[in-house]
């Protein structure tokens, strides 16, 4: 028996109540999983390593220790844990795609590909798997071994953003600007506020030569994040190109004010620049 797996994928909140006292192994690992659930990501990653500590053969604490440290951004320690929850079970193929986004973030492309494929010869049906992969090919520039993965990705989970987002940016980078716009604005319609989907999308239609479109598109991405400086300036730029110049001025103002907020030097002044020039 592995025990109860915390469900893949659980976005956790920074917060920790001091646990009651626990003494065993079941304890320890029954008070992670309250944690986890709760939000205390801390508590929860203490709780499952003392249990972890007193049972290293236990498979459910390693793998629900390894999420956790995932979660909170310790990816070398994850790795760690799910390499030893690997070695207690060789057949469980969330382990290995876990593993392998754990080495994908630590930029460890070579051993993350491998776990990776790994995960989807065990379960061909693993969308995880084939996302994660298709991050790690685009990376190592295999641009169509990428869009295969995304594809498949987009397949197996059609309810999930961002595999239609990645296989937009491949596209695009493989100069088909007709199937990114296509994978970005689906991105777009599973998820309605994907300011960073919306601005690639306008990026597309801008290199298009579709001004209007592309305008909309960067508007869009403003309304879904205000404080999306490059988005203001992309549509500023836009607006320079049809020679508006007053709705050029308008939103490069918004975009200077966003850099100086954000502290990015280098873009204010580069709108500062064009401003001068009005």
């Amino acid at each position: 028996m592995k025990g109860s797996i915390v469900a893949l994928g659980l976005m956790i909140a920074v917060g920790f109540a001091k646990p009651a006292e626990a003494q065993t192994f079941e304890a320890f690992y029954q008070q992670g999983i309250t944690q986890i659930q709760s939000g205390n990501v801390q508590g929860a990653i203490e709780s499952f390593g003392r249990s972890a500590q007193m049972n290293p053969n236990s498979f459910a604490a390693q793998y629900n220790l390894g999420l956790a440290l995932r979660q909170s951004g310790q990816v070398q320690a994850a790795a760690t844990a799910f390499y030893r929850a690997v070695q207690l079970d060789p057949g469980f193929a969330l382990t290995y795609a876990n593993l392998g986004a754990a080495l994908l973030e630590g930029n460890n492309l070579k051993q993350a590909r491998e776990y990776l494929e790994r995960s989807i010869q065990l379960d061909p049906k693993l969308g995880m798997g084939y996302y994660n992969l298709g991050l790690v090919l685009n990376l190592q520039g295999d641009l169509k071994g990428a869009t295969n993965a995304f594809q498949k990705a987009t397949e197996l989970n059609p309810n999930l953003p961002e595999p239609y987002y990645h296989l937009g940016l491949v596209h695009q980078r493989s100069k088909w600007s007709r199937g990114a716009a296509a994978a970005l604005r689906k991105a777009t319609r599973v998820k309605a506020n994907y300011a960073d989907a919306y601005y690639a999308l306008g990026t597309v239609l801008y290199g298009d030569g579709d001004f209007a479109g592309a305008i909309e598109a960067f508007r869009s991405a403003t309304q879904a994040n205000p404080t999306f400086a490059n988005a203001y300036y992309a549509a500023g730029m836009t607006f320079l190109k049809q020679k508006n110049y007053p709705e050029a001025k308008r939103v490069l103002e918004f975009a200077k004010t966003e850099y100086e907020r954000s502290g990015n030097q280098t873009g204010r002044d580069r709108v500062s620049k064009i401003l001068s020039q009005f």
